[in-house]
């Protein structure tokens, strides 16, 4: 059977690796609600925020005006905190969804994904209090050429919940008619009138209401059966003084629930916030006062969750330590961070990509019967600095295939590594999104072979290749234009810059055998001699260097360096010389006698290195000879 008919999902298929708070398109909200996977990380922060909303939902019509009603996620880049955001904005809402003919609410996507009956039963009674939930990524709604710097997260919400209420996002003065409008009960009559005189409907025309300045006059004159002299006074000076403060927004908030009714709420989920203040201590100010002001004038009817690279300490500790006391009440208005680490990104994975059809599970487990054993032997590493995961047993195996344990634990810690050492931009996210691209990138190489294929580690090379700092890239792209070299020459020094910045990882021959394995019951042996010509001819060509048993792949500088190296003459004798003077001089401290145990006579001694005599040698004398891997002679007699 091929590797691509084991999955329960086309694993060809896209897959939005980057979510984004605005793409609300039918056939993406149904793959993120269809798709996510309540890891045992998310399942804790799931229960926590559940518990959090409904204690405030049950508290009634007179909610606590001191509780929290601010939730502040945190992550990394690419660690799935947007991701999360969106669906909870998702089942707060509990909308109606329709895709391929299927007609689905939120909450009904969990039913499957939930294991626990009466934590489902909270999700259910959160989701039945009717919310109105505004979603939205704060740098894409903010007006950055306004200059409003100090009011600019103010101006962000204003615009949000004007366009909730149908009013104008871009404009607020003139949403602040249209909402003085609403109150009066005329705004239909407005709408109305303005047709009336432009033929055109106010809501497609109201952004550039100057060219229409006599119409939008009459109709409020008509509207509110004012002069229209009056009316015209108004439009003219209505940007000029329109006021926009704290307590005037969070007032409006106030007005817009009690109009819903006693029990209403509004959920403002604002993405990427803690990047947008960044060290602006003026923002931050701005953002807490908003939430501070709407927890007192709103209670626990208003909530703010937040999305953010860093925890709020992290923030707050950027602004210094004089600034961290002025923000002592947005503190105290949160609850204790969700941080979410990938750290069960393998479940992601598997339930995501790898879940595979109820009719070859079977086959799979009869596969790892017939070969665990095999398994066992194959997937070994040696002198690593922790353990990585072989299969435990059939039904691990059968989530895994064709990947191994080991992989999950291996990419991860490449993506964290080379980000760290610069090889690749900051935008190669460490968390999901490029787990899952890299896994999938993989697979679909893997997807014409037979079952009885492992996927290799240079598999993965192509999914970060487009990452990749433009003077690394171009090493590899040269060596596979090097007549010296052969292709699999080229995939052994992928495999090698992939481990280059992994401390946990050694680059030994054993290691790399397991490494490029690409079948269960491959030959090693065959394997092992295959890895060590390559090797030769990649040293050969000064694109590795060896430390003993272990090889790694050279940057353009230490390439540089081994060249200069190699182009120096040794004289005969050199290296030896050069080495016997480290050991023996600043190893073994110049020590020129020996006395044995239980003798008073001193021995006086002669010292060699690879053949070479280190100093004077005497008559008589006890020989200390050390032969080193650079000996000129294997076997060097003494």
């Amino acid at each position: 059977m091929l590797i691509k008919n084991l999955f329960e999902r086309d694993i060809f298929r896209p897959i939005n690796g980057v979510v984004k708070a605005d793409q609300l398109d039918d056939s993406s909200v149904w793959q993120e609600l269809d798709e996510f996977v309540i890891t045992r990380e998310l399942d804790q922060h799931f229960r926590k925020f559940i518990d959090w909303y409904l204690d405030a939902v049950e508290q009634g019509e007179n909610p606590d005006p001191t509780g929290k009603m601010g939730v502040w996620i945190s992550g990394f880049f690419g660690s799935g905190k947007s991701h999360f955001l969106k669906v909870i904005s998702y089942l707060l809402r509990n909308g109606v969804h329709t895709h391929n003919g299927q007609t689905r609410r939120a909450v009904d996507f969990f039913a499957g994904k939930v294991q626990d009956a009466l934590f489902f039963a909270d999700i259910q009674r959160a989701v039945a209090d009717h919310a109105d939930v505004i979603l939205f990524n704060i740098d894409s709604k903010a007006d950055h050429g306004s200059g409003k710097g100090r009011d600019l997260i103010l101006r962000v919400f204003l615009r949000v919940l004007n366009e909730r209420q149908g009013y104008s996002g871009d404009h607020p003065h003139i949403a602040h008619l249209e909402r003085y409008l609403d109150a009066k009960g005329q705004l239909a009559a407005f709408h109305a009138a303005y047709q009336k005189h432009t033929g055109q409907p106010w809501v497609a025309e109201r952004d550039a209401y100057q060219f229409n300045r006599d119409e939008v006059v009459k109709a409020l004159s008509e509207a509110l059966g004012q002069s229209e002299s009056a009316a015209e006074k108004w439009i003219d000076g209505a940007e000029d003084h329109f006021a926009l403060s704290v307590e005037n927004f969070c007032q409006w908030v106030q007005a817009y629930l009690e109009a819903k009714g006693p029990q209403h709420r509004i959920v403002f989920l604002v993405d990427e916030v803690g990047q947008f203040i960044g060290r602006d201590s003026h923002l931050m100010l701005n953002l807490q006062t908003i939430i501070e002001e709407l927890g007192t004038l709103c209670r626990r009817r208003a909530w703010v969750v937040v999305t953010s690279q860093e925890d709020m300490d992290m923030v707050l500790g950027d602004m210094g330590r004089t600034r961290q006391q002025d923000f002592s009440k947005i503190q105290g208005r949160f609850f204790p961070r969700l941080s979410l680490s990938s750290a069960n990104v393998d479940e992601v994975i598997q339930s995501r990509l790898l879940d595979k059809k109820t009719e070859v599970k079977g086959e799979l487990a009869e596969v790892f019967k017939q070969r665990g054993d095999i398994l066992k032997n194959q997937l070994t590493f040696k002198n690593c600095g922790m353990t990585f995961r072989s299969f435990k047993d059939g039904e691990d195996f059968v989530k895994n295939y064709p990947f191994a344990p080991y992989q999950f634990q291996l990419i991860q810690k490449i993506f964290e590594a080379i980000r760290k050492a610069g090889a690749t931009g900051m935008h190669l996210a460490r968390g999901e999104r490029s787990m899952l691209d890299a896994f999938q990138s993989a697979a679909k190489t893997a997807s014409s072979h037979e079952v009885g294929v492992l996927v290799p580690l240079y598999d993965f090379y192509p999914s970060i290749e487009s990452f990749l700092d433009t003077t690394v890239k171009k090493t590899i792209d040269q060596a596979e234009t090097n007549p010296s070299l052969e292709p699999f020459d080229i995939r052994l020094l992928q495999v090698l810059f992939l481990i280059r910045y992994v401390d946990e990882m050694k680059g030994n021959v054993d290691n790399l055998v397991t490494l490029c394995l690409d079948q269960i019951d491959g030959d090693r042996l065959a394997l092992r001699h295959r890895i060590e010509e390559s090797l030769g001819r990649l040293e050969k060509e000064t694109l590795i260097s060896r430390s003993g048993d272990h090889y790694f792949f050279l940057t353009n500088e230490e390439r540089d360096i081994n060249k200069e190296i190699k182009q120096v003459d040794l004289v005969d004798g050199d290296e030896a010389r050069l080495q016997g003077k480290i050991l023996f001089e600043d190893v073994l401290k110049d020590q020129r006698k020996h006395k044995f145990s239980g003798n008073s006579k001193w021995f006086e001694l002669n010292r060699r290195c690879d053949g070479i005599p280190m100093g004077i040698h005497r008559d008589g004398a006890l020989l200390v000879a050390v032969i080193t891997p650079l000996a000129a002679i294997p076997g060097l007699c003494i």
